[in-house]
């Protein structure tokens, strides 16, 4: 167990495995043409394993581009030391434009209007500066509309202090209707056609997530923009690569008790025990991001045995009907991860809490120190 120093008081932490992390993206890699290039979206804290120690090994790994979904997490990157190119997906306020050269980061453009203040600030500055147009094929988010993309690009390329560095679209269910995403690619690839025709050269190009990457190799393009893979989460099942999870998700025993048939646990009572029986009470909750819809249904480890959080998910706390057996105090309890020949992962507590992995993973808050494994 990681001591004091590390974790405090409260034993209940996540490891991070940085090796692991190290090989998913050279899984990622390997699906590639040489010459393809990589951005790793870290947003979100990257995606809850956290942003500066994985943008870090990631930059070690050899990743070319790294992608946020603010100035603010770009901010802490470069305050980190991070020197490669930040991608802002998000998009920027004109009052907040400055701060896109005070800390070279590259932003998302999708309208005119954003492109020619960009470009007088530039101007001001005597300073070009690099942006990405994000094209809606079909996501109905942000994006310039694939119609009127075309036109868009030939007035932002005329803007004297701009350069059009990168194109990019968003695929809203490459998991689960290939028929639509081979739509939205045949759309994209039709429009960069058509730029280079009339002599409007983006040197990246990037469409594939985590599933084009791997199922839609004519969406590779120049650039691709892996997330989920990264971090060993499989955003849906058969995907043929190689991966490793990065997270465990841990805690200790901090009270066990022995109650009789018929005992009520939790609020509302809404788990009855149906024999005399040990509970134990672990010190973890949804104020920590484990979700309370996993009361009374979501597996846990301890002793290398499989018990179920049984009744409500509490604030801080869960407890578990373990049966005659009998754990110590601070015995070990995995939430994620392997303990003995059992293992839970991520995408599990994702299917029993109906959602997806991004957000077990970026549901983990602050007060769960997280502890880098390298």
């Amino acid at each position: 167990m990681p001591d004091k120093s590390k974790i405090g008081y409260r034993p209940t932490w996540a490891e991070v495995n940085l090796n692991n992390l190290g090989h998913n993206f050279k899984q990622v890699k390997s699906l590639l043409q040489p010459q393809t290039k990589v951005l790793v979206t870290v947003k979100a804290d990257a995606y809850g394993h956290g942003l500066v120690p994985v943008s870090q090994r990631l930059v070690e790994s050899g990743v070319d581009y790294l992608g946020v979904a603010s100035i603010d997490e770009g901010i802490k990157l470069r305050k980190a030391r991070i020197k490669i190119p930040i991608l802002v997906m998000g998009l920027t306020l004109k009052r907040d434009l400055h701060s896109l050269f005070t800390f070279n980061l590259t932003p998302t453009i999708c309208d005119c209007e954003s492109a020619v203040a960009l470009n007088r600030k530039a101007s001001a500055l005597k300073k070009p500066m690099r942006l990405h147009i994000k094209v809606d094929t079909g996501m109905g988010r942000i994006g310039v509309a694939h119609e009127d993309a075309f036109d868009l690009i030939r007035k932002i390329h005329k803007l004297k202090f701009i350069v059009i560095e990168g194109i990019f679209t968003h695929f809203p269910f490459a998991d689960s209707n290939r028929k639509f995403t081979v739509f939205q690619i045949r759309l994209f690839n039709k429009l960069v056609s058509e730029l280079k025709k009339c002599g409007i050269v983006i040197p990246l190009v990037h469409a594939a997530n985590s599933v084009g990457l791997i199922d839609y190799r004519d969406s590779h393009f120049t650039m691709v923009r892996p997330g989920l893979v990264i971090y060993g989460l499989r955003p849906k099942p058969g995907l043929r690569v190689n991966l490793k999870p990065v997270l465990s998700l841990k805690t200790r025993v901090i009270f066990v008790k022995q109650v009789p048939v018929g005992y009520g646990i939790s609020y509302g009572h809404a788990y009855i025990t149906k024999r005399l029986t040990n509970i134990v009470t672990l010190p973890i909750g949804y104020g920590d991001g484990y979700p309370r819809n996993l009361s009374n249904i979501a597996p846990l480890l301890i002793s290398g045995r499989r018990f179920y959080v049984s009744g409500r998910v509490c604030m801080d706390q869960i407890m578990a009907d373990v049966g005659k057996l009998k754990p110590r105090l601070a015995d070990e309890v995995v939430l994620i991860g392997k303990q003995g020949k059992e293992e839970i992962t991520t995408e599990e507590l994702a299917d029993l809490a109906g959602t997806i992995p991004y957000e077990i993973t970026c549901g983990l808050g602050s007060r769960i120190p997280r502890i880098y494994i390298s």
